[in-house]
């Protein structure tokens, strides 16, 4: 979890997966790494091979916006990647807090009380109809509506803490079931908070999230090392629920300006299988008269810190 050379873990990363041929590069000999050599990145960027291997080694600070034009290039980052190298980069410059910053034992602390301003909590109650959270950027659940807790939480009660969706996939042996697409959805996680983590390097929540999944999760760590970034903006997730069973829906996620790192995702039904599964669900879900005003808790999603 030293992160004092992200930068270099990153370049190095990107460098094996582009083969010679992608380059434009012969191939005269037996090859002994993957993907590019240091010194063929450092020619076709434009730079010494001694300047780029500083670069990987932690050694070099705050290469101009030429240069990781010209890494960019060389590697074929995709704007995403591309964006992330840029984080990377100014935070080497900055020297500010890296997740290492997170202190032994800190994933043990009580939640952080952080809570969702009233206009989207009737932002999120107006879109009953669809799944629909506030997430933060450690993947923190801050707020839901009843159909979400009832997508994700399930029936069975959980202790009073909120949610987190990262934890969730890699510690809770449900997820498993929920997502038939397990591997995906974990790579997808992973890219978002390695994507969160360049943007927010000195996030202690978001450190602490990192830090307990690198502990306690043998596959997070692997999927971790592999430095893949990846913006979560919309897509399809496949689900299986214990109630309803299989389908997919379509995902939103929207960035909330007036929220600094928060965001809104919101479900919605690509099909008719889709929607009847929505439709039921929300049955199931509904409260009934002895349990009135719980505000959907006893699903096991989310405790609001009211």
């Amino acid at each position: 979890m030293n992160s004092a050379n992200e930068l270099g873990r990153f370049l190095s990363s990107r460098r094996s997966r582009v083969t010679p041929q992608e380059a434009g590069l012969p191939v005269l000999d037996r090859r002994r790494v993957a993907g590019l050599r240091r010194e063929e990145v450092a020619d076709l960027a434009g730079v010494s091979a001694v300047y780029y291997a500083r670069l990987e080694q932690g050694r070099a600070r705050n290469p101009s916006d030429a240069v990781l034009d010209s890494l960019a290039r060389v590697l074929r980052l995709d704007p995403t990647e591309r964006a992330h190298l840029y984080d990377l980069a100014h935070r080497a410059h900055g020297g500010r807090a890296t997740l290492s910053s997170a202190p032994v034992g800190a994933e043990e602390t009580e939640e952080d009380d952080v809570s969702v301003r009233d206009g989207l909590r009737r932002l999120l109650d107006a879109v009953g109809a669809v799944p629909a959270y506030v997430l933060d950027p450690s993947m923190d659940v801050l707020d839901a509506n009843s159909l979400a807790r009832a997508l994700v939480g399930g029936p069975a009660p959980e202790p009073a803490r909120r949610l987190n969706l990262a934890r969730h996939v890699f510690l809770d042996a449900a997820a498993r079931e929920l997502y038939p697409r397990w591997a995906d959805v974990a790579r997808q996680t992973v890219g978002f908070l390695r994507l969160s983590a360049g943007r927010r390097p000195g996030d202690v929540r978001l450190a602490r999230v990192v830090t307990a999944l690198s502990r306690h999760s043998k596959e997070f760590r692997y999927l971790w090392a592999a430095q893949e970034v990846r913006e979560k903006t919309h897509g399809t997730k496949t689900f299986r629920h214990p109630v309803v069973g299989g389908f997919d829906l379509a995902y939103e996620t929207l960035a909330l300006p007036g929220d600094e790192g928060l965001s809104l995702v919101v479900f919605t039904a690509p099909d008719a299988r889709a929607d009847a599964a929505l439709r039921l669900l929300g049955s199931w879900a509904a409260p009934t008269p002895d349990c009135r005003g719980t505000d959907g808790a006893g699903h096991g999603f989310l405790h609001r810190n009211t």
